[in-house]
């Protein structure tokens, strides 16, 4: 009688854990139900729509992060996930100083020189794009891209996409460099990518909804 207590007890803890899971959220839905906002949030879903076919085939990295065809997307949804899990968990405990807003515009940007970074050689072996093979380079080809899409940043939303990497070059113990968002988006974009690097899985994830964007229906 015990052990079968014991059981249903547990069962009814694993019921109640997964009623508590936060449902993954498709980028369409972190988008146009409004988490995103104006103007910006109507430019996102534009690029979203425009290069959606070359986002599907772009991968997340050559080897160490969502490394697959259809990668790329995956780790922007990943990303913003992470950010959504997030967010309310921290401005509870303490007020952030910027919205879930600010960090989901800065993810879904985040990676933008992605689609164009890499090309398969005649063997099949993924390489860096030659004009894009340097952090400043990119930097400045994503830069280009926003001005091409008339995405406008606050000096604080410039800051984040500038330093969401943690880019170490630019560290100084006398002045922050790196901004409240910009570590916020970090945490993000570094549980994705060295944390679970290999999600969402393309069966059986645990997070209930996560899947790959290239997953059939």
């Amino acid at each position: 009688m015990e052990r079968q207590h014991k059981y249903r007890s547990a069962i009814k803890l694993r019921r109640r854990e997964g009623q508590m899971k936060q449902k993954y959220l498709t980028l369409e839905e972190m988008i146009k139900i409004k988490m995103i906002d104006p103007p910006n949030r109507g430019i996102c879903w534009e690029i979203l729509a425009g290069d959606r076919q070359l986002f599907r085939q772009a991968r997340g990295s050559r080897k160490n992060h969502q490394a697959w065809i259809g990668g790329y997307l995956d780790h922007i949804i990943e990303v913003m996930n992470i950010a959504v899990l997030l967010y309310p968990v921290m401005n509870r405990t303490r007020e952030l100083s910027f919205s879930l807003s600010d960090a989901l515009l800065v993810l879904f940007l985040h990676d933008l020189e992605k689609p164009w970074k890499y090309e398969a050689n005649d063997s099949g072996d993924v390489r860096l794009t030659r004009s894009l093979r340097d952090k400043e380079s990119q930097h400045e080809f994503r830069l280009r891209k926003l001005r091409e899409y008339g995405i406008k940043l606050t000096s604080e939303q410039s800051n984040a996409l500038e330093h969401v990497e943690g880019r170490d070059g630019d560290y100084s113990g006398l002045t922050r460099v790196m901004g409240p968002l910009a570590a916020f988006c970090h945490l993000c974009d570094i549980t994705s990518s060295r944390i679970w690097f290999d999600n969402p899985l393309e069966t059986g994830d645990e997070w209930v909804g996560a899947k790959r964007s290239n997953t059939e229906e």
